[in-house]
């Protein structure tokens, strides 16, 4: 992989368990070497630069702080290491933990702190020598849903506050669509696609992260004729979409999968099946802001729609109503079946 990052960039690797994601960011760290290439800080090559005088901020998802160290001396720790003065570690310090909101917890030790506070003890911790790039390698998987949401926010008013580089690993998509200026979507050791949440959601340019990114609908579909970068292409029975792109699918492929996400579809109740793709609701379950429904095609394939309450055709559907699946064929991206 070749990878250019701009200074005060937020960036996120992600990606299933095994992809790569840890391994890029240790090769960073100077933790793995790398078995070609090199790792350029600020115009220069850190390869061989030891770990411990990369000048690198990381964050790991143990807290890995002292537990016999108050948290303002945890965070004075690597200040002392760098032999700066007593006046400007104490400055220091109390800087750090003000910009986590942890300047009342100064004389507490880590037991006595919850999880989320230790972790924002560990961020401020790596921030205290003002290091270039920070590194950050699932640090919230242990935390709880609310409480990871919240640390979420602080990181990302910490990253606008200090313009520090975070390259952050998750697998969690949630997580990298809120925190991150741009994603690298990582797959068997190779970056997929990389871009801003938007992109990779909206315009996908593989099936895996069509797959991965959000929720998706795989329609079996045969092209019938191409028009440049668009074509029609047919359903199983015998339905048709017209004007799709088909720039993601190798022209000679005859065989494909239509994508279309769930919240871009439109279900009208249609007693005799309609035209255009038809089906049968099988479920529709309230979810508080949203209704998910799910439709299943007359060949047996099952459509997930997500809808908002206040759309009238589709708040009172019911198990069993006919209806017909609808969809606009900009919202639809085109993939080979065996990519």
């Amino acid at each position: 992989m070749s990878l250019n990052i701009p200074k005060g960039e937020f960036l996120t690797f992600l990606g299933p368990s095994g992809s790569g994601k840890s391994t890029t960011l240790y090769v960073i760290a100077g933790f793995q070497e790398p078995s070609e290439g090199d790792v350029m800080l600020e115009g220069r090559s850190i390869l061989n630069v030891p770990s411990n005088k990369r000048n690198i901020g990381m964050v790991f998802q143990r807290y890995t702080l002292f537990p016999h160290l108050s948290v303002a001396e945890n965070v004075a720790f690597p200040l002392r290491v760098r032999r700066q003065s007593r006046a400007d570690i104490d400055a220091k310090v109390a800087a750090m933990l003000k910009l986590v909101r942890l300047d009342r917890f100064a004389d507490r030790k880590p037991a006595q702190l919850s999880g989320g506070q230790q972790q924002r003890v560990a961020l401020a911790r790596a921030l205290a020598y003002d290091p270039p790039l920070l590194l950050m390698d699932e640090p919230l998987s242990a935390l709880d849903k609310k409480l990871r949401e919240e640390i979420q926010y602080e990181i990302k008013r910490i990253h606008t506050e200090t313009g520090v580089t975070i390259l952050y690993v998750t697998h969690d998509q949630e997580e990298a669509l809120r925190l991150s200026d741009r994603i690298a979507l990582f797959n068997h050791g190779r970056i997929e696609q990389i871009g801003s949440g938007r992109d990779l959601y909206e315009t996908p340019h593989t099936r895996f992260v069509a797959g991965f990114i959000g929720n998706s609908n795989f329609i079996r579909a045969s092209v019938l004729k191409r028009n440049g970068a668009s074509g029609q292409v047919c359903c199983p029975d015998g339905s048709t979409v017209d004007g799709v792109s088909l720039t993601d699918l190798p022209s000679a492929e005859k065989d494909a999968l239509i994508m279309v996400r769930p919240d871009r579809i439109r279900l009208v109740k249609s007693p005799d099946g309609g035209t255009g793709l038809s089906g049968r609701v099988t479920s529709a379950t309230f979810l508080g802001e949203s209704l998910h429904v799910s439709v299943e095609t007359p060949w047996g394939e099952v459509i997930d729609v997500r809808s908002s309450l206040d759309v009238r055709e589709t708040r009172d559907l019911t198990p069993g109503d006919r209806v017909n699946v609808r969809f606009n064929p900009s919202d639809v991206r085109v993939f080979s079946p065996t990519a």
